[in-house]
């Protein structure tokens, strides 16, 4: 019996490392860790996070240690049947224990408050991007280079970028943990958020905030590039589509997209529409299609062909709710679709 209570006892244990090891696996090997900060935004934040867990940390010594004091001194004794004194009215006691809470308090609340107002005002040499949430996805346009694409932000090093934020339906988060901390994108208010990278690389995000069936599946990834790197990229997604090679598998897939509902919902800039300046976007922007790593809202890589084709047989199985239907394509016309799209560099 006692084996079995002991057993009893071991499983709320097993159970909490269980569900402490699927936490695990959500941040992809530290992808999205915000105590590994990578840029000067994110180590700056993260080193707030620090202050406030070792005061919390010196706190919760002290009162469980001042607890455990208490609990062992002042113990009922054996034989000891006489009433403990009472105090009361210590007015020193009281006011040291108002005063040390409104301290701590202030240690915190200086520090956490300049940076709200700090890393929501953009510098006059900001770089500007607009971000627009959509179920479920995020749309980026460059308004300075008159360029606009999806899932991917590029942006440059050693600059800081000014994100001007909103939503398209309903209530998104943006995040980038290892360039900074989460933002509300509010559908008919704009938010902002300031993002720098000091290294070139590749910095992942997800929507943190539940804005419906495929919210799991809303991801984002940060691009940042050094300065000729980022003014090249700019220059190459201002071009519009390389016209496919008459009678080729590409030629086909254009002139499915142009006879399907494609045409209809994502803008191909010198097929069906030369300016971004009044499109209003259902779906994500394909110029360049190809020259993203990811697509559906960053979930499927774009150069594999076989991903491609799954998400063109039938949207809504990958990515339940999708706005973009199953069109109930036959596996040729799927092969000349992706053939086009891959050849959109």
């Amino acid at each position: 019996m006692n084996r079995i209570r002991g057993f009893g006892r071991l499983v709320p244990l097993a159970v909490m490392a269980v569900v402490l090891a699927g936490c695990s696996l959500t941040i992809q090997d530290g992808v999205l860790d915000s105590l590994a900060p990578e840029g000067p935004i994110a180590e700056d934040l993260a080193g707030l996070y620090w202050l406030v867990f070792w005061i919390a940390t010196g706190v919760f010594v002290l009162v469980q240690g001042g607890l455990v004091y208490l609990l062992i001194r002042f113990r009922a004794r054996q034989g000891d049947e006489s009433e403990p004194r009472q105090v009361h009215g210590n007015a020193k006691l009281e006011v040291v224990w108002t005063v040390i809470p409104i301290l701590i308090l202030a240690a915190i609340a200086v520090p956490t408050v300049s940076r709200v107002f700090k890393y929501t005002e953009c510098a006059p040499d900001a770089y500007h991007v607009d971000v627009i949430g959509h179920q479920w996805w995020f749309e980026y346009r460059y308004p300075e280079a008159g360029i606009w694409t999806a899932n991917e932000l590029v942006i440059p090093t050693d600059q800081e970028v000014c994100l001007s934020m909103e939503s398209d339906d309903v209530l998104h988060n943006f995040w980038i943990p290892k360039l900074n901390g989460k933002r509300y994108l509010v559908p008919g208010q704009e938010t902002t958020l300031l993002m720098l990278a000091d290294e070139p690389g590749e910095y992942f995000g997800h929507c943190a905030e539940f804005c419906g069936l495929s919210h799991a599946r809303m991801r984002m990834r940060v691009i940042a590039k050094e300065p000729s790197d980022f003014e090249a990229w700019l220059a190459a997604q201002d071009l519009p589509a390389v016209e496919p090679t008459a009678g080729s598998l590409e030629a086909e897939g254009l002139e499915l997209f142009n006879s399907l509902a494609c045409s209809a919902c994502h803008l191909i800039r010198g097929v069906n529409n030369s300016s971004v300046s009044n499109v209003i976007a259902i779906g994500p922007e394909l110029t360049h299609f190809a020259s993203r790593g990811s697509f559906a809202g960053s979930t499927l890589e774009a150069e594999d062909p076989d991903a491609l084709a799954m998400w063109l047989a039938d949207p809504p199985q990958w990515k339940p709710g999708s706005f973009m239907p199953d069109l109930d394509l036959t596996p040729a016309q799927i092969e000349a679709l992706v053939a086009y799209l891959r050849s959109l560099d």
